[in-house]
């Protein structure tokens, strides 16, 4: 199986009660994803970054043995930057600043070789750009698409497409929200289900996730986490341990689905212990299979 994902590539700024990393780390939802999604099988990369990003940043991509024949680094474009700054209860942010930059030009060409992509991740980007990527792939088994408060704004209809031709869509509580104007995250997965999509994932940040599929549902707690360092990306970490999983086991399936939330409830976890993908970079399989275990034993219930 074939995992691809588009999304942002950036330069992040980040404030946390903890201190504040200033125009330094490597950031944007498609590494986060990507770094999540490796620890399952290999990823595919599309995007694009400016003539100002540094060679260093490559590296981690790499690393993590993600296929970056589509990452285009674009003479006369600005890298994508975002400022961000946490709240002293972690679960609230605000945007400080944000510079789209190269995220408001094309999507670079998909490579030839990725034409036989089946499992494909439309990660934070312009809706225009999502929707371009989605008929490329004439082999896709399942598209899943998540978005942010700005395209809801700014893009509707654009967006509304988007969600109408996926399979999947995770976003955040706010987002579900802002997209339905029903304050209960049940109600907006119900909506959202309504417009399209199979399955639907809310994400509650440290209240864990919901799934709304048209079979069902399922409800996760966050794993109990006392070190939290920097929730940034902690929510595409969960995309990418959880589309990973699902491609790896070709099982898109609503039991499935559970099993693969878990394990990217798992990745987010680590994720928000450390800095951008530090920690990331710092775990194995191993350590998310005995977490895994771990949270499972805590959902033991027995009738």
């Amino acid at each position: 199986m074939s995992l691809i994902v588009t999304g942002s590539i950036g330069i992040d700024t980040i404030e946390t009660p903890d201190g504040k990393i200033a125009n330094s780390v490597l950031g944007g939802s498609s590494i986060y994803f990507a770094g999540a999604a490796s620890f399952f099988g290999g990823v595919r990369l599309v995007g694009a970054v400016g003539e100002d990003f540094p060679d260093e940043f490559v590296t981690p991509f790499t690393d993590f043995g993600v296929d970056i024949a589509g990452l285009e680094r674009r003479a006369g474009s600005k890298t994508f930057r975002w400022h961000g700054k946490y709240l002293p209860n972690m679960n609230d942010r605000e945007t400080v600043s944000v510079d789209l930059n190269v995220l408001i030009e094309d999507l670079p060409p998909v490579p030839s070789a990725y034409g036989d992509s089946e499992y494909v991740f439309l990660a934070v980007t312009s809706p225009q750009n999502q929707l371009a990527l989605l008929d490329q792939f004439p082999k896709k088994k399942l598209v899943v698409a998540d978005t942010i408060d700005l395209y809801i704004n700014t893009e509707a209809d654009a967006l509304d497409e988007v969600i109408k031709r996926v399979d999947g869509l995770i976003i955040n509580d706010s987002e579900a929200e802002l997209l339905t104007g029903k304050t209960n995250a049940i109600e907006a997965a119900d909506e959202l289900v309504k417009r399209g999509p199979t399955f639907v994932v809310v994400k509650k940040g440290a209240h864990g996730a919901i799934l709304r599929h048209r079979d069902g549902y399922a409800v996760l707690p966050a794993y109990p986490s006392t070190r939290v360092i920097d929730p940034t990306g902690a929510g595409d970490s969960f995309a990418g341990g959880m589309m990973a999983y699902l491609c790896a086991t070709d099982d898109t399936s609503l039991p499935s689905l559970k099993k693969a939330m878990a394990y990217g409830t798992m990745v987010a976890s680590y994720t928000i212990e450390a800095f951008s993908i530090q920690r990331l970079t710092e775990i194995s399989r191993q350590d998310i299979d005995s977490r895994f275990a771990e949270f499972a034993n805590m959902l033991e219930i027995t009738a």
